[in-house]
């Protein structure tokens, strides 16, 4: 028996956009859709045409794919036909060869938000598909609270149903819109209204997060029978947001019984750009990615217990349910104060740095692991940190150069033009061989958001270091944490820094201190000394001394 079809519809250019603090211009829509479009979705909703500007722009300049592009809109007015409903109109007159509308499925928002009988609304919902039909687009209309209207009054909300599917609608799309609805209802909803003559062909699926079930959701719905699956990219949308499809997708892929049941357009070679896809919209709404999100999160495929890193290593199946790569993750063993040896093993040969079975050094590194973090360090979040303190435990790290002294002060001041302006200035002291080299910056806030006492640091640092400066040009630091790890007077700070270069490789680095600056500073120097060894930078010195483990 060969697989059923599964339809993928997204909206995270209409319903993604209406999460708090989200507004995509054209241009991001534009490049969204294209990353959709190669993903292999079926229908990519594109917004409300005339409902603003941005969604006007996107629509009369969306680049051509092989996805359904489809405007999004509502069903007429009462009090006037479908072909002389001017907000209709501008629906159809964005051209898109699909067309969704919404229409109310639950009695009390006839009456209570619409303020018109029931028998009008199931009338507007008949007309403006027959209308959109007859224009030759392919309709879907969404039965906005369908559930819960279902829960009220099954028989009316079933004739709203039944008006569009008579009408012509390619799919009755089942909306969970408040969210509330669990899994186990919405299976045996959907088995109902199959049962009553709208065939699961022609039904769609659309969670909202409320209950954190939209996945659950989802896929209940598909047991029960409907073949279109609504959702939205890294979970955007409402309140919760709507069902993921970044988790959507690969457990319809991955895992039994969906792998085997039903196919999708979304090919294995298009499912191992997920992870990409899903970080690309992160990095356009200039946001963290979700370190614990299944499958593209950081964290997915992340084994930092000793004895699951150890299962590992023997065979990857011990603790994980799919390959990394199958969404285009890949797997990490950090190191902490819970690692063993042959996790120590792997995570120094991934480094480029092999030990032998049995060697002290192991232990000893280890031990300064653990005693590192209990004094505040992090090396699960820092793994270039990490790495320079094996290397100096076992007398592979070389000595670049030397900070012999740094000096920064802040003040508030008037400048030449009577503002008031914060400026930070630094001073550092570096030798490097048998040369010294003083350099002095400063930062103000009239620079913007980059401005203060680490910054001035960073620039005054990076701004000679003699023979290495070619090396450091092209890095640029991405993100910066800070936490206070212990509270009162004898509080410790924290600071994980994140770097990336020119060719896009990223490192994270961590310095603790009681004083924000100096964890910052060395944070600072392990980022710029990590880059030197990775690029093999030539040696001005001679290799450090072991580091020994804190008393």
């Amino acid at each position: 028996m060969s697989p059923e079809r599964l339809y993928l519809f997204d909206t995270t250019l209409r319903d993604g956009q209406q999460t708090h603090g989200v507004q995509f211009s054209t241009e991001e829509k534009i490049r969204i859709a294209g990353v959709l479009d190669s993903l292999g979705i079926d229908y990519i909703e594109g917004g409300w045409p005339g409902a603003n500007p941005t969604d006007s722009a996107f629509f009369a300049a969306r680049p051509e794919t092989s996805a359904t592009f489809t405007a999004f809109g509502m069903t007429k007015r009462a009090g006037r036909s479908a072909e002389n409903d001017e907000v209709l109109a501008g629906v159809l007159d964005a051209r898109t060869p699909a067309v969704c509308l919404v229409g109310k499925a639950h009695d009390f928002h006839v009456t209570e938000a619409l303020g018109i009988t029931l028998e009008e609304n199931r009338e507007n919902i008949a007309a403006s598909f027959t209308h959109i039909v007859a224009q030759g687009r392919e309709a879907l209309y969404d039965a906005e609270h369908f559930f819960d209207g279902w829960k009220a009054d099954p028989d009316y909300a079933l004739s709203c149903l039944r008006a569009a599917h008579e009408a012509g609608a390619r799919w009755i799309v089942l909306c969970d819109t408040n969210g509330g609805t669990l899994p186990e209802e919405i299976g045996r909803i959907v088995r109902e209204v199959i049962a009553a003559g709208i065939p699961g062909t022609h039904l769609g699926i659309h969670c909202h997060d409320d209950t954190g079930n939209a996945v659950a959701g989802s896929l209940a719905a598909v047991d029960a029978g409907v073949r279109q699956v609504q959702g939205t990219l890294n979970g955007l949308g409402e309140r919760c947001g709507n069902a993921n499809l970044t988790t959507l997708i690969p457990t319809l892929m991955l895992k039994e019984p969906y792998a085997s049941r039903y196919r999708t357009g979304v090919t294995a070679e298009a499912l191992a750009g997920l992870t990409r896809a899903s970080r690309l919209l992160d990095d356009i709404l200039n946001r963290v990615p979700l370190r614990s999100a299944p499958y593209v999160g950081a964290s997915a495929f992340t084994h930092k217990a000793g004895l699951h890193a150890s299962a590992i290593l023997k065979n990857p199946a011990t603790y994980e349910h799919v390959r990394p790569d199958s969404t285009g993750n890949a797997r990490q063993i950090p190191m902490s104060n819970q690692a063993g040896q042959s996790n120590l093993r792997r995570r120094l040969a991934e480094a480029g740095i092999e030990v032998a079975p049995g060697d002290p050094a192991l232990g000893r590194i280890l031990e300064v692991v653990k005693a590192r973090e209990a004094e505040g360090y992090t090396y699960d979040a820092a793994q270039a940190s990490f790495e320079l303190m094996a290397r100096a435990e076992l007398g592979r790290l070389p000595a670049f150069f030397e900070v012999t002294r740094y000096r920064v002060t802040a003040e508030r001041r008037r400048d030449r033009r009577d503002r008031m302006v914060s400026l930070s200035e630094a001073v550092v002291v570096v030798r490097i061989g048998a040369e010294t080299h003083l350099s002095v910056s400063e930062s103000t806030d009239l620079e913007g958001a980059d401005h203060g006492p680490v910054n001035a640091l960073s620039k005054a640092l990076m701004k000679d270091l003699g023979v290495y400066q070619g090396y450091i040009e092209e890095m640029k630091l991405v993100d910066f944490k800070v936490r206070i790890t212990n509270g009162g007077t004898e509080a410790v700070t924290r600071v994980v820094i994140d770097t990336e270069d020119r060719a896009g490789n990223r490192w994270s680095t961590v310095g603790v201190s009681p004083n924000i600056v100096d964890a910052s500073f060395e944070a600072l120097l392990d980022a710029i000394t990590w880059k030197l060894v990775r690029d093999g930078a030539p040696v001005a010195g001679r290799a450090a001394a072991p580091v020994a483990a804190p008393a």
